[in-house]
């Protein structure tokens, strides 16, 4: 005999309940997917269909054309080289530029937790306070530093400038990570005669795994995504992808090509697509390491 559950109003209640989450979260996932679906479909399209079909339909005649163009030979300025030159600079000013800013914001945090001394709260409020001072507000004496070291316009002018305005964030990051870390340890390798950097690269950063993920994914994205230092302190040969984005598709001349636009829109945007999509839970357990104290 088969028995059928009667359903009370608690779990009606519940039922009905996940339904409305369920429909809140496809609701917003629409939501935010309907603009790279736009681009990702105008990108395939060819520009005769683009003005004859609706915007959301998808391509009758599939092309990659545009991308061919975005990456190769689409004119940025009075060059129509591509997006390749750029995206290379930005790999050469991004990789070291996180690798120093998140190695140094380690060191710091592990000197402002472990190893007090005199003025130690004045230097980590100056550190915050650098790092909540508007960007713009910073562009003249930058420019002024940059050019008395004779590094303006130059790829290592750039990754000394990302680096600099890193250190507030990953210091932060890195302190409040080492602040739950038990001193009884730090106070045994003294004893034991370890110096400094002995404790730090053998105890402290081979626990450091979870922090070092988030500050390494904030850094990529927020040194591959930056404008306004790429458009204040580079040249037409230094660029950073996202200025010669801004310069390939804010030209003024010939045919409005809204595919490659799109294409090297989504090139742009698909190295730290890509990280997050790899690394993202190990992003969330990063943030959530040394929440919980013992």
């Amino acid at each position: 005999m088969t028995r059928f559950r009667i359903a009370t109003p608690q779990t009606r209640k519940k039922l009905v309940g996940r339904i409305f989450i369920y429909f809140v979260l496809i609701v917003g996932a629409a939501f935010f997917l309907a603009p790279l679906y736009v681009m990702l479909t105008t990108s395939l399209k060819p520009m005769d269909e683009i003005r004859q079909v609706h915007m959301l339909a998808l391509p009758t005649a599939w092309t990659l054309a545009p991308w061919l163009k975005a990456w190769g030979s689409a004119c940025i300025g009075v060059a129509c080289g591509g997006l390749k030159g750029s995206f290379l600079n930005t790999f050469v000013i991004t990789i070291p530029s996180v690798a120093i800013s998140v190695m140094l914001g380690a060191i710091n945090g592990f000197a402002l937790t472990k190893f007090r001394f005199r003025g130690d709260r004045l230097i980590f409020g100056l550190l915050l306070v650098g790092g909540f001072v508007p960007f713009q507000a910073e562009l003249l004496p930058t420019a002024r530093l940059l050019a008395t070291l004779g590094l303006f316009g130059t790829l290592p002018g750039l990754i000394l400038v990302h680096t600099l305005f890193g250190l507030p964030v990953t210091t932060l990051l890195f302190r409040n990570f080492y602040v739950s870390f038990p001193d009884s340890i730090i106070q045994a390798a003294r004893i034991d005669g370890a110096g400094f950097f002995d404790m730090f690269f053998r105890i402290l950063l081979p626990v450091s795994g979870p922090m070092l993920i988030v500050a390494v994914i904030l850094q990529f994205t927020g040194v591959w995504n930056d404008f306004l230092f790429g458009l204040s302190f580079g040249r037409p040969d230094t660029a950073p992808v996202m200025a010669a984005l801004n310069s390939l598709v804010s030209t003024s001349f010939g045919e409005k090509e809204y595919n490659v636009n799109m294409a090297a829109t989504i090139l742009t945007a698909l190295p730290p697509l890509v990280i997050y999509i790899a690394s993202g839970k190990y992003f969330v357990r990063g943030l959530t390491a040394g929440a919980v104290k013992g």
